[in-house]
Order: C-alpha cells, then sequence, then structure tokens
C-alpha cells in the first residue's frame, strides 16, 4: 500500500468549473484544491482538461461521496474500480471519504445516511475500508457525519467508533468541524466536549463550511450541512481551538451550494490560513 505526500498544511478549496479561468489567470495563495471523485468518472471531456490543467499547478484531495463505507451490503466493485482509475489518473495526495452509507440494492440515495454504531457496523466499516484501501493501493481519509438524529442502536460513542475503525484499518480521519458543530447543536450535545475527545493525532486534513439554519416540526432550531454560506463565527471559533492543538493541518473550506464568486471563496480560504499562519508562528516560537 502507498502513502502519498501529504497535502501542505494550508488553507485550500473546492474547486468549481465556473472559477476555472480565475484560478488559471494567475498563481493563487491556496494549498490545494479538492474536487469530488464522482464527477470525473467520465473518460474524458472538459472536466478532465480543467482538472488536468488544475493538478499541475496544485496539490490535489479527492474526496469520495458515493462508497457507501456504512453499508451493510458489499462495496460496488464498478464504482471502486472507477474511482481507482480517477486515483490513479490523477495521483492525489489525499483521497477521503464519509462515515455514512448512500446505496441499497444498487439504488444511490442522493444524502450521506447515518449507521448505528454497534460493534457489528464497526467491523463491517472495517472490511470495507481495507477493501477500498487495499483496491486503490493507498491510504483513505474517514470524515465524522453531520447528524440529525440519534440512533437508538447505537451503543458504542461516535468518537470512540471513529477511533476504533482507524485502529483497526490504518486509515486516517478527516475532522469537519462544521459536521460537529451541526451534530452538537442538532442533538444537545456539546461540540467543544467532542473535539477533546477526538483522536486528533489521527487527522491528516480539516473541512470547514456553512450550514443553514432550520427547524423541525415541532419548531425546534435545526441546523442543516449545505455547504451554501460563509464558515459560521461558532465554527471559527473552533477551528481555532483544534489548531491550537494540533498545529498547523491541510484545511479546505467547503462550499458546494448557492456557489459565490471566486473572490469570495478564496477570502474564505485566506481567512482559514490567516489562523494557521498565526499556529505556526506560535509553534516556532
Amino acid at each position: 500500500m502507498s502513502f502519498p505526500a501529504n497535502l501542505p498544511a494550508r488553507a485550500g478549496v473546492g474547486f468549481k468549473p465556473q472559477h476555472f479561468r480565475d484560478v488559471i489567470a494567475a498563481p493563487q495563495p491556496i494549498g490545494f484544491f479538492e474536487v469530488h471523485a464522482e464527477n470525473y468518472m467520465g473518460a474524458g471531456g472538459p472536466p478532465h482538461a480543467q482538472l488536468g490543467a488544475l493538478r499541475e499547478r496544485y496539490a490535489l484531495s479527492i474526496h469520495g461521496v458515493g462508497l457507501s463505507i456504512g453499508s451493510m451490503q458489499p462495496l460496488d466493485r464498478d464504482h471502486l474500480a472507477r474511482l481507482k482509475r480517477v486515483c490513479d489518473r490523477y495521483q492525489p495526495e489525499s483521497f477521503s471519504e464519509h462515515l455514512a452509507w448512500s446505496s441499497h440494492d444498487g439504488i444511490y440515495f442522493n444524502d450521506l445516511l447515518p449507521l448505528p454504531y454497534t460493534p457489528q457496523t464497526l467491523t463491517r466499516v472495517a472490511e470495507h475500508i481495507d477493501e477500498v484501501q487495499s483496491a486503490l493501493g493507498r491510504t483513505m481519509l474517514l470524515e465524522n457525519p453531520s447528524s440529525y438524529v440519534r440512533l437508538a442502536d447505537s451503543t458504542i460513542p461516535e468518537v470512540d467508533f471513529i477511533a476504533e475503525v482507524s485502529r483497526r484499518t490504518g486509515c486516517g480521519l478527516l475532522l469537519d468541524i462544521n459536521n460537529v458543530f451541526v451534530s452538537a447543536k442538532n442533538n444537545g450535545t456539546e461540540p467543544l466536549a467532542y473535539l477533546n475527545s477526538f483522536p486528533l493525532g489521527r487527522v491528516k486534513e480539516i473541512h470547514l463550511g456553512g450550514h443553514h439554519e432550520d427547524a423541525d416540526d415541532t419548531g425546534a432550531p435545526l441546523l442543516i450541512d449545505d455547504h451554501g454560506a460563509p464558515v459560521a463565527d461558532a465554527v471559527w471559533t473552533l477551528y481555532r481551538h483544534v489548531i491550537a492543538r494540533t498545529g498547523p493541518l491541510p484545511t479546505l473550506v467547503e462550499w458546494d451550494n448557492d456557489i459565490p464568486d471566486w473572490q469570495t471563496l478564496h477570502a474564505q480560504a485566506l481567512a482559514a490560513q490567516t489562523i494557521l499562519t498565526a499556529a505556526a508562528q506560535a509553534s516556532a516560537a
């Protein structure tokens, strides 16, 4: 199994085709770009032409959304083969997927669905990650989910579940701090307590993103992880807390809905970079 070069410990953003001309027009102070693997599983065309040009200039993170790591059913071998072709073609510095399931009996759902944290699902998730890492010939990062309900069948705390999966498989972790905040607010827990118990030594990448404030059927507040807004002040605060403990880590700003112009997205990355730079200076002092 190969261990690809790490992403730079700098701020990056998700690549959007509408930003391509702005990005290519001049060198950008961006550490890396992330793309969703499923958008590049075709053979060619403009998506690959753009990504090829981007890859020549910047480090790359490939993020999967369709493997259904948390499903109790077998992984889709055809999907895994397509994913391998994308990774072999672009040799990203990082590949990551979600702790979730999104398919059943060959039907793909447009969502990342929760799974119960039990010994049975822990064993199955670990088996799936082992299969993915063996097929790709590289380590992967596992991302913590955003959640809206607690599953009654769960018997293992989420942090303990994630830590044990990483221990068994050797996979790294992708810590999505917006997901932590959204889940904590929806389920009445404390995001700081979650982060303080998270296995930060296994974290190789961080995600930041925006969320939408809504209400459930009873009128109670409900946060939706929609990646359609700037990073919230509370999430920036949690991010500073994490980086103060870990030191600089590759940090991605996600913005997938109501996508702004390049300057607005770039400004979010610069805000993350300011925090990373301050942490690097503090550790060197």
